[in-house]
């Protein structure tokens, strides 16, 4: 099932399925635990996020190709960050160039496949893990890198916590049409431009090793979002580098799940 949230015609927020035509099937009831897909039709005016997360946790140098091309080694454990709930927006919104940016701001994309989970978890066991997985979205992990570089104290959080650096989209792919989250083609394509593209098999840690390594003395709740980190082609890491500007359009592709595009636009 393909689930959505929407601002209807009417104005109003709806959750749904079965989008087509200009219109969904109204979902009503709690995703996570009873919900009834009613059959009423509702006209789409315009998607927003799927959800609304309770949490974001994040993986950095997951990708063997990615580390490769940052130089750096490949880690033991998982690397892990957060990102503000409130960074989140949804596909054909705008991300959001900070005026606070340090001058140049250097927003960099991130291609990402994003798991929902949707069961409460804690100390699950690798083989146990993905019966937590509600489902499947892209995400774009945007990130401004002076700010991750040099304006955390060492931490990435700020500068991945910007408003609108966490689109996701544009539906959640409910897990029983993802038999295998590890082999999944994964794009980004900037103004049309192919600047990623990998597949989900070239994770250092797979989604199953993740959802075990932070669920170890940790509850996720219900509602949770896990990015699982971007493969090689960011823009920081080319030569020269590439970094986002106003009017771009991003696109990020995910195998089974589909394309969250995005235009660029400047804070003032």
């Amino acid at each position: 099932m393909h689930i959505i949230r929407f601002k209807g015609k009417d104005q109003r927020t709806y959750t749904g399925c079965d989008y087509e035509d200009g219109s969904a099937s109204v979902i009503e009831g709690d995703l996570f635990s009873d919900y009834v897909n009613t059959g009423r039709r509702v006209d789409v005016d315009a998607l927003l996020p799927p959800l609304l997360p309770r949490a974001i946790f994040c993986i950095g140098l997951n990708y063997r190709a990615h580390a490769d091309e940052t130089g750096m080694p490949y880690p033991e454990n998982p690397v892990v960050f957060m990102k503000n709930p409130a960074s989140v927006t949804g596909t054909e919104q705008e991300i959001i160039l900070p005026s606070s940016c340090i001058d140049p701001p250097q927003v960099d994309y991130e291609a990402e496949l994003a798991v929902v989970i949707g069961k409460k978890v804690k100390n699950a066991s690798r083989e146990d893990a993905l019966a937590s997985v509600f489902g499947y979205t892209c995400a774009n992990d945007v990130s401004a890198r002076v700010w991750q570089k040099k304006g955390g104290g060492g931490q990435w959080v700020k500068g991945k916590s910007f408003d609108t650096f966490c689109p996701i989209g544009p539906w959640i792919v409910t897990s029983d049409e993802i038999s295998d989250p590890q082999a999944l083609d994964i794009q980004c394509r900037l103004n049309g431009t192919l600047m990623q593209t990998s597949n989900t098999s070239d994770m250092i840690f797979s989604v199953a090793e993740l959802i075990s390594f932070l669920s170890l003395s940790t509850t996720l709740l219900p509602g949770t979002i896990i990015l699982t980190g971007t493969p090689s082609g960011v823009g920081f890491a080319r030569k020269p580098p590439l970094f986002l500007k106003a009017s771009d359009v991003v696109e990020i592709g995910l195998e089974g799940i589909g394309t969250l595009k995005n235009t660029v636009v400047d804070e003032d």
